[in-house]
């Protein structure tokens, strides 16, 4: 299944919407040159279909390709991250 995923700057958010239901990744910048995931939704119709997955990703590529330094307070993302650590240089406290 293609997942059409948007990214809504203006409400820091990124959204899927799929069969009239609708997912989304909720973030802010505290500061310069970081984005915290805050918050997944996804409507219980889209869940165990990958959505949240294809969000985690295109969110934490967004946030590779403008410079930024990733924290996961959101319990899914800090899982997802921790599951592929491909993604530990984007962390904010990443000593690498």
């Amino acid at each position: 299944m293609s997942i059409p995923i948007e990214h809504h700057p203006e409400e820091q958010e990124f959204t899927a919407i799929v069969d009239g239901y609708t997912a989304e990744l909720a973030y802010s910048q505290p500061s310069p040159g970081t984005i915290d995931f805050a918050h997944t939704f996804v409507d219980e119709e889209l869940r165990g279909k990958g959505i949240a997955e294809a969000m985690a990703r295109e969110a934490l590529a967004y946030a590779k390709q403008q410079g930024l330094q990733v924290r996961t307070s959101c319990k899914f993302m800090a899982s997802f991250v921790e599951r592929h650590p491909e993604y530990n240089e984007l962390l904010e406290n990443n000593e690498q």
